[in-house]
């Protein structure tokens, strides 16, 4: 079995997947920064970590990197309802974030 080659296909899934949440959310057709942007793929990154949980329950390190993410998304959203609480209140609709 080569542990190389599966490494390359989850890199290659990880990306296949991002670009297709920055498609997805983005505003204009060279965006991949945006809030929106950038909450998505902190969101998806966030449920990845909350399954890995489920069977590793001892992982405090990956524990402390979810709540950097949890933090830096929270973040984002305050940003976003600060400026423009339209795009907030979408953002949170679409994702299916509490408020």
């Amino acid at each position: 079995m080569d542990f190389r080659n599966q490494e390359y296909r989850k890199t290659v899934l990880a990306t296949a997947k991002k670009n297709d949440i920055i498609t997805k959310y983005r505003t204009h057709d060279t965006d991949t920064g945006s809030p929106e942007v950038q909450i998505a793929i902190l969101s998806e990154r966030i449920g990845q970590l909350t399954d890995h949980f489920k069977t590793h329950k001892k992982d405090h390190g990956s524990r402390r990197g979810l709540l950097m993410l949890v933090s830096k998304r929270r973040s984002l959203l305050d940003y976003l309802k600060k400026n423009d609480s339209d795009r907030y209140r979408d953002v949170i609709g679409k994702l299916g974030i509490r408020k």
